[in-house]
């Protein structure tokens, strides 16, 4: 399957297909040749307001029709993307506006707030356009608001005046994916339409998706994953894709049984809520053919619970939005191994056409079996950080991009992911890796989530201090957990700390954030005595 682009393959949907259902949202359905006239006037929206090639776009939308028209319909205008989190705020707003260089956002009427607006005036912005729900079934008036109009994007759009004409280099850039920020002021990584045709393609053929099928978009579409994974891998498929507006476990639930998906990507937090969500059952399940998981660590004993009380092996992978979403993944009839040392998952084998390197601190590739950065090539890593030299430069050796996370690859192939470099903690001058001490209190009956950080301590450098949170029904006892580590691991590794929260916090995309338990903030988090 080759795909320039990923417009090109929504044509390609449209002209074969015109008459299947390419969304779904709630009770609506829309097919290809629908979606393709949204797509078509809202391109046409963009031209007759001189938003064309070269204009950034800033789009915060949640996981809805309107965000996958206007996805398209910027691209064929021949516009940038920027997606953004629906719950930032001002000054995250303003990073963003300002470093992109955005002149139109996007949004929906419930998050255009004061912080929007105020982000918006202050940082360039010419045309802002406004939606909800309301907008799929009845026209609104436009409002202005010089100099930034403020219009309906899908009840303002004019009438169809015939195709845009409109060619795509696949080598320019498709969407500024801003990283999430977990370890500093979020950069933007470009994708070029090719990395992410490219990344989308490869990614169906490895997990053996079938055409026209229906995917359940689990990961928020403003994500890398939702964008690459669940949007492009469906049009890349001619298939259905199902949008849930924001991820609810109840709900989607509800929508599994009624829509009957083949194929879902989320990260590791959602698959939890789900395992705890009342009323789970192997009938909610019965439509899968298979389920990925992503942008966050799986541990084992999610994947084991979840097939003992689903049926459904949880595929790990791993990706980056530098690597336009997956390029290491588990095969759906190859299970993934556990390093019986560390008691890691393996994320997978790389996919087809990547090239992945295991580097020490000096650039040198390791061997099979030792630890070190991984490193990554492929038609689908970022040329580069927008205006951003010296990152870009930073971030690439030889040819590769390199991802901060620290692994190893086996003699048969399989990768592992140990942790990030910035959150390796160093206790007494030892080396203590979070994720192998999530991995052993995980195991724990009652044990919902798990954060590892590392503490100042004036006697050890750092200390081991860990973040849980319990299942519905059960209670944590945080001696319980040090008895359990004390079990398990080193007495180095052990933390001296537990604290047990009601919930932990994380980004939108479901990654744990283990910095805000580092920050000053941390203190104020409720603890056991």
């Amino acid at each position: 399957m080759n795909i320039p682009t990923l417009p090109a393959a929504l044509n390609a949907a449209i002209a074969s297909h015109p008459g299947r259902e390419a969304l779904i949202y709630r009770d609506r359905t829309w097919t290809y040749s629908e979606l393709g006239e949204l797509v078509e006037r809202i391109a046409s929206a963009c031209r007759a307001r001189q938003i064309g090639p070269g204009t950034v776009v800033a789009m915060q939308l949640q996981s809805t029709p309107q965000f996958v028209a206007s996805l398209f319909g910027a691209w064929r205008a021949g516009c940038i993307v920027v997606p953004i989190n629906p719950m930032y705020r001002y000054g995250e707003l303003a990073h963003v506006l300002t470093d992109s260089g955005a002149t139109v956002v996007i949004t929906d009427r419930g998050t255009y707030t004061d912080g929007m607006q105020q982000a918006a005036a202050e940082c360039g912005v010419r045309w802002t356009f406004l939606t909800d729900d309301d907008d799929l079934a009845s026209p609104r008036t436009e409002e202005q608001n010089p100099p930034r109009v403020v219009s309906d994007l899908l009840t303002d759009l004019p009438p169809d005046t015939g195709r845009v004409e409109w060619t795509i280099d696949p080598d320019a850039p498709a969407l500024l994916s801003y990283t999430s920020g977990t370890s500093g002021p979020p950069k933007g990584a470009i994708n070029t339409h090719a990395n992410l045709a490219w990344s989308a393609t490869r990614l169906v053929e490895h997990l053996r998706l079938e055409p026209a099928a229906r995917v359940y978009a689990m990961a928020p579409l403003f994500h890398i994953t939702g964008m690459v994974c669940e949007i492009g891998g469906c049009i890349t498929l001619a298939g259905t894709l199902m949008v849930p507006g924001r991820f609810s476990p109840h709900v989607a639930l509800q929508e599994f049984l009624q829509f009957e998906p083949h194929w879902t990507v989320g990260p590791s937090t959602a698959y939890i809520a789900l395992l705890n969500a009342p009323g789970a059952s192997p009938q909610h399940f019965a439509s899968f053919q298979s389920a990925s998981c992503g942008g966050a660590p799986l541990p084992p004993k999610v994947v084991d619970e979840f097939q003992r009380r689903f049926s459904l092996y949880l595929l790990n992978g791993y990706g980056l939005t530098e690597t336009a979403a997956g390029c290491v993944s588990v095969q759906p009839e190859e299970p993934a191994p556990v390093d019986e040392s560390s008691g890691t998952l393996s994320i997978g084998k790389v996919i087809a056409g990547t090239s992945l390197r295991v580097l020490d601190e000096f650039g040198q590739q390791l061997r099979a079996g030792e630890l070190g950065e991984l490193a990554i090539s492929s038609p689908a890593v970022t040329p580069g950080y927008w205006n951003n030299p010296c990152a870009t430069a930073a971030a690439t050796r030889d040819g590769y991009f390199l991802t901060g996370d620290v692994g190893f690859v086996d003699q048969h192939g399989w990768v592992y992911l140990v942790d990030r470099k910035k959150d390796m903690i160093v206790s007494s001058g030892f080396k203590v890796w979070p994720r192998e001490v999530e991995d052993v209190i995980y195991r724990l009956p009652g044990v919902r989530e798990v954060a590892v950080v590392g503490v100042d301590d004036s006697y050890r450098g750092e200390a081991v201090a860990a973040y849980v949170s319990a299942s519905a029904g059960h209670l944590v006892d945080p001696d319980a957990v040090k008895a359990h580590c004390r079990a398990h691991l080193a007495a180095y590794k052990c933390p001296r700390d537990v604290h047990v929260l009601d919930d932990l916090p994380k980004t939108v995309s479901g990654k744990i954030l283990r910095r805000a338990f580092r920050s000053d903030e941390s203190s104020a988090n409720p603890s056991n005595p």
